[in-house]
């Protein structure tokens, strides 16, 4: 987003530089319309957002110990992705993606509406991570360490490789390879089975800082989508009406939304940007200024009505209308 001026509607002190400052200034005009302003949107936020399901990336290490034969048959991208759709999704608690990602015979603007590529490499990652946290922990368990290692079929090494991209994993491979042969060698069949157990120890432990990672990501797929959508009823140009009744001053802004992933390098961008349904929350930060925007989608988009409120205890009106459809 780009302003044709200033971002903030008037001049804030440089010692506020955070939003724990912002919440105790002095100011009883901020502290009083701020608090009406905040609690209104977030109770619009609350309102639009889904029913979340009690959901945490704890769950991970129940799969890894209750579905450990399932994950160890997986040697593709394909075998991973159906074990998902029909299993480890609903028990991570990713039911939305794994439902998305079982449809069959979606329309094509459906499928790119959904980012079901993304969605679908991210599955991949996380199931990867999985399948090596699994193989790293029955290596840790089993008496026989470097059997346990090697036994792996070729197509299994090669896919955890790829997907798990993990040196831990490479050298726990090798060293299981050294161990086979020395033994083989010199009769010493618990040669370097600490080195072993070490490193099974650190490949889990990668593998599941990294399930963890993919865990998030797919979580928060939805909301990518409803943020990409919310970005996209933004693009364009507007002309906005800032009233501030601090000092009763009007002021006129010309303000631009840029499509999705384009910034400009000379303009004024928002800290953060938040759209969610017909909620806009826009937070600015300029050397220590901060002004806060929470605005609503009305007239089928046409225009957009709500309130600010800044750091110097400033507070007042916003109204805007589109001027320009979103140029790329």
């Amino acid at each position: 987003m780009t302003r044709s001026i200033r971002p903030l509607a008037h001049p804030i002190p440089t010692q506020v530089d955070d939003r724990r400052h912002l919440r105790t200034l002095p100011h009883r005009t901020l502290a009083g319309a701020g608090c009406l302003l905040f609690v209104g949107f977030v109770s619009l936020f609350a309102s639009l957002a889904p029913a979340d399901e009690h959901t945490s990336p704890t769950l991970l290490a129940d799969v890894v110990i209750q579905r450990a034969d399932q994950l160890a048959a997986i040697d593709s991208d394909n075998k991973a992705i159906t074990l998902f759709t029909t299993t480890i999704g609903p028990a991570l608690g990713l039911k939305d993606a794994a439902g998305a990602l079982g449809a069959k015979r979606l329309p094509s603007k459906i499928v790119n509406e959904l980012r079901l590529a993304e969605l679908s490499e991210s599955v991949s990652d996380l199931m990867g991570q999985l399948a090596t946290w699994q193989f790293a922990d029955s290596v840790g368990h089993h008496t026989d360490r470097s059997s346990t290692a090697t036994s792996l079929p070729a197509g299994r090494q090669e896919w955890l490789r790829t997907r798990a991209t993990s040196e831990s994993l490479s050298d726990l491979l090798s060293l299981s390879h050294e161990n086979r042969t020395t033994e083989a060698a010199d009769g010493q069949p618990h040669q370097r089975d600490t080195q072993l157990l070490l490193l099974a120890q650190r490949t889990a432990f990668e593998a599941s800082r990294r399930a963890t990672k993919a865990w998030w990501d797919i979580q928060g797929w939805k909301d990518r989508i409803r943020q990409a959508k919310g970005l996209a009823r933004l693009c364009g140009t507007w002309q906005w009406t800032i009233h501030n009744h601090q000092n009763h001053g009007e002021q006129k802004a010309v303000v631009m939304f840029p499509p999705a992933g384009h910034i400009s390098a000379t303009a004024a961008t928002p800290a953060e940007t938040i759209v969610l349904g017909d909620a806009i929350y826009l937070r600015w930060e300029q050397n220590g200024h901060i002004q806060e925007d929470s605005l609503l989608f009305v007239k089928d988009d046409a225009k957009i009505e709500g309130s600010f409120v800044n750091n110097t205890g400033g507070w007042g009106s916003i109204t805007g209308k589109r001027t320009a459809a979103c140029q790329p």
